[in-house]
């Protein structure tokens, strides 16, 4: 059996990256970015004020107490988005506005309740305090200089990031390109909700479950009809989704049984195939193949299985494929509230849930096919082969929500 690891750095190898596209920033949030991006301007742009107040000398300022202000005469009046054509000489000072630019001569602002005016028309304000020279005043360029890399290439573009760019001159950006994910679920045995269910019949529950962890790291999921379990129906399906998408994505028909046709019918699309038993539970079967060039990932029909292998296998080939500098799974820790013991000889993914308090408990029953336990689980344990974790461990859950 391969080991899990073994399986990831395989199935990435056999994603390509798939391109690049340039996207309004307005439509980036969740996408990662193709290229470095670099600031077009410096941030701030200019010198400019922290806060409402006067521009001054902080010289002037430097015997000023509150039992002895120090009188400035207040020489014009800077608003936000207008820069001042004088400038500050010894003994006066200009009343500014958050985020208006500094004036010539002078070095520092003092906050306007540091201050009073002493005359009706302002002319003559009195200053409480010193001020150190450059305090309260935003230098040009502290937080970025213009030509600075303000995003890499494999980076997740958030809410921060779009303002960031936005903020450096940007309105576009290149972003690594969705894949086009086709979802085919096998079996004579399923059929689609709500219609009536004939004896020995199963609605059909993966494709949408896929479909809604792929979309999670943008890709475009397309759910074809189910696939009966015959050969030809199962190289059509097949030929259909590759031709139509740049990953094929199945469930079910991927073991060694005489209606398991997965296999066979990518061989005889002219494909390439390989057959895994992988050392985790659940999911031990997995399809890794290809068709013209395009990958193809075979997961086991049960919902539970098909689901764990998703996220330790095809989650992060999406994510290559989009040129992700990150695809491990995000982890939180927590503390078990009772044992739990593996005594088999593979990774046992366990579901579980985890509260706002960091409590770990088993979601229910683990057999794969349980869907009521896998709807109550927001996370896996990670359970080592032949291993017990003791009530009160300290242990790390991988979260199933991403």
């Amino acid at each position: 059996m391969l080991s899990l690891e073994e399986a990831i750095e395989r199935s990435l190898a056999a994603t390509p990256k798939l391109g690049g596209e340039t996207i309004p920033l307005t439509d980036a949030e969740g996408r990662f970015a193709a290229s470095d991006a670099r600031a077009k301007v410096s941030l701030p742009g200019f010198d400019n004020s922290a806060m409402d107040g006067y521009a001054v000398k902080s010289c002037d300022l430097k015997s000023a107490t509150a039992d002895s202000p120090v009188g400035l005469m207040c020489v014009g009046v800077i608003p936000a988005g207008t820069f001042p054509a004088d400038s500050v000489a010894s003994e006066t000072c200009m009343k500014i506005y958050t985020g208006s630019p500094i004036p010539d001569g002078a070095d520092a602002v003092i906050m306007q309740e540091d201050c009073r005016s002493t005359s009706g028309d302002g002319a003559t304000i009195l200053c409480n305090e010193w001020v150190k020279p450059w305090e309260n005043i935003r230098l040009q360029g502290e937080d970025v200089r213009e030509g600075d890399v303000v995003f890499t290439a494999g980076a997740r573009i958030t809410a921060g990031s779009i303002g960031l760019l936005t903020a450096s001159g940007h309105d576009r950006v290149e972003v690594g390109r969705r894949p086009r994910v086709g979802l085919l679920a096998t079996g004579s045995e399923l059929t689609e909700p709500p219609g009536g269910l004939k004896p020995g019949e199963i609605y059909e529950s993966n494709r949408a479950m896929l479909a809604s962890l792929a979309a999670r790291v943008n890709a475009e999921p397309t759910p074809y009809p189910i696939v009966p379990d015959s050969l030809d129906a199962t190289v059509a399906a097949l030929e259909r989704a590759f031709a139509e998408n740049d990953v094929v994505v199945t469930s079910g028909g991927v073991s060694v049984g005489d209606h398991d046709h997965v296999k066979p019918a990518i061989e005889l699309l002219g494909g390439s195939v390989d057959f895994w038993k992988i050392a985790v539970k659940p999911g031990k079967p997995f399809v890794l193949g290809q068709v013209g060039g395009k990958p193809v990932f075979g997961l086991p029909g049960n919902p539970v299985s098909a689901l764990v292998t998703y996220l330790l296998m095809v989650r992060p080939a999406l994510l290559n494929m989009q040129g992700a500098r990150g695809w491990r799974l995000a982890k939180r820790p927590g503390r078990l509230v009772d044992e739990m013991i593996n005594r088999g000889d593979r990774r046992h993914f366990v579901r579980v849930t985890i509260d706002d308090q960091g409590l770990v408990r088993s979601a229910g029953g683990q057999r794969s096919h349980m869907l009521g336990s896998l709807a109550k689980a927001n996370g896996l344990v990670d359970l080592p082969p032949k291993s017990r974790l003791a009530k009160g461990e300290r242990i790390e859950v991988i979260s199933i929500d991403q």
